[in-house]
């Protein structure tokens, strides 16, 4: 069993064969995907997703849409929090954070949006999905300004010392694409590095392709397609076994737990049964129960 801790289920280049793409995800192993939005007028259509497909879902404000979001998405924000409490698919408060690497945009709004769904999140008991982007030392300011309870800094690639901070805070670090890429050295140390109970899966599809997903812009030019799936989430899990020295039963166990660590309301919900042989899925650390969508 694996869990794509980080998945846009509901971008539009799946608008077209979602269904197939979550069924070839779990054929591939991948029982449980999180869902995370990324604008308020999102919030419904991702958990109407992760009802209609029994996956996990986060609701935030995404920094690259902070331009865009009214000062009233904040309320927004918090009203579905308070309205979803009791689903237990509602996982998190996210994708929320900072990003210091796409010129133009407006840092102090930024970092705004990004202290009030913070406090949110504290207020709601949930952990944080972050989305780091040369961000790292600025979020863990405000992490340190407000305390939530733990979650995954996504695709981090931060330093090591920077690594440790979020993990001395009871983070977890996301892995997905980059890491298969051989070039990318200081991803690929930090997997190396980090402690077992530190990293978590996740594929951030349609987004951050494998390396054997990726293309140039003239071959994307000429039709040829470099879109992410879930699906590809055991392979890169093969790509960090092969760094760490584990088996990929070995791996696909530990990411789970760190995720369910990570997610607590996760190890909860309920999933389809995989149509593959499971003998290698990990014990879940809690009962499974059936949902009634709220």
């Amino acid at each position: 069993m694996w869990i794509d801790s980080h998945c846009h289920l509901d971008a539009t280049e799946f608008a077209l064969d979602r269904a197939e793409v979550v069924r070839r995800a779990r054929v591939a192993g991948v029982q449980q995907m999180v869902l995370p939005a990324v604008a308020a007028e999102h919030f419904e259509a991702v958990r109407a997703l992760a009802h209609e497909h029994r996956l996990a879902y986060a609701l935030g404000i995404h920094p690259l849409f902070v331009a865009a979001a009214a000062d009233e998405d904040l309320d927004r924000l918090q009203d579905a929090l308070q309205r979803h409490r009791d689903d237990p698919r509602l996982v998190a408060v996210g994708e929320i954070g900072l990003d210091h690497f796409v010129p133009g945009l407006d840092r102090q709004r930024q970092n705004r949006f990004y202290l009030a769904q913070l406090r949110l999140a504290r207020d709601a008991g949930l952990p944080v999905i972050l989305h780091v982007r040369r961000s790292a030392d600025t979020l863990m300011h405000g992490l340190r300004r407000v305390e939530v309870s733990g979650g995954i800094a996504h695709a981090f690639n931060g330093s090591a010392q920077q690594a440790g901070h979020f993990v001395a805070r009871g983070l977890r670090l996301g892995f997905g694409g980059a890491l298969t890429f051989e070039r990318a050295l200081q991803i690929r140390a930090l997997a190396c590095s980090l402690p077992d109970s530190a990293l978590v899966l996740e594929t951030d599809a349609p987004d951050i392709p494998p390396h054997w997903l990726y293309r140039t812009a003239s071959e994307r030019q000429a039709g040829l397609s470099s879109r992410n799936e879930p699906a590809e989430l055991p392979r890169i899990g093969a790509e960090l076994a092969a760094l760490r020295g584990w088996t990929l039963a070995q791996t696909a166990a530990q990411t789970c737990s760190n995720t369910w660590a990570a997610l607590p309301r996760l190890a909860a919900v309920d999933t389809v049964a995989l149509p593959t042989d499971s003998s290698n899925t990990p014990a879940r650390p809690g009962p499974v129960h059936s949902v009634v969508p709220h």
